[in-house]
């Protein structure tokens, strides 16, 4: 699918879908990364395996790299915006060279960077965020059509014999509620969410 295609795509809101994939977890851990995204995950339901990431920008797939690999029972999913990920796009080639096949990876991608002043990134002109992903050897990666697809492809998701991408367009609607941001607490309450530490 190429960007004009994606653009064809219906326009979704970010916290409604993350409500959508909270609304079907178990005991899958969620990295969020930063900013909105973070924001949304935290008020469609706080959970000890969600991590909140606070200020690492871009790092949202790297880190749920890095779970997969420590703990490849387990499904991870992480939710990224389009701004970060531009920032890191070395990641999906090394993702897809790993190969977990216990990742899902969601891109929230609505063209600015939202929090420091709407300014457009480039998904907003040239930029294919899923043709990026293919391109890097991602062949499980496509763009979300609708609320129905998204939930579709996130079940596909997880039956997949490698990582997955999927691209889904956003409106510019705020973040819904606000992380706490104690970086010793979220690391400790997610450690203690994929038992591999106990809270004090």
């Amino acid at each position: 699918m190429t960007n004009t295609q994606a653009r064809n795509t219906k326009v979704m809101n970010r916290f409604d879908l993350t409500q959508r994939l909270v609304a079907k977890l178990k005991d899958e851990a969620v990295i969020g990364g930063i900013g909105n995204t973070n924001f949304d995950l935290w008020a469609a339901g706080h959970r000890p395996q969600n991590f909140y990431m606070l200020g690492s920008m871009g790092l949202a797939f790297p880190i749920a790299l890095g779970v997969a690999l420590a703990q490849p029972n387990r499904r991870v999913f992480a939710l990224e915006g389009d701004g970060s990920l531009l920032m890191q796009l070395g990641c999906l080639s090394t993702i897809a060279t790993l190969a977990p096949k216990n990742l899902t990876m969601v891109v929230m991608d609505n063209g600015i960077y939202q929090i420091t002043g709407a300014q457009p990134t480039p998904a907003a002109g040239p930029a294919d965020i899923v043709g990026l992903a293919l391109a890097s050897g991602l062949a499980n990666s496509s763009w979300a059509a609708d609320e129905d697809d998204f939930e579709r492809l996130i079940e596909q998701s997880k039956q997949a014999s490698g990582p997955s991408l999927i691209g889904v367009r956003i409106d510019d609607k705020p973040g819904t509620g606000t992380t706490r941001r104690d970086p010793v607490q979220i690391r400790e309450r997610f450690m203690s969410g994929m038992g591999v530490r106990q809270l004090l």
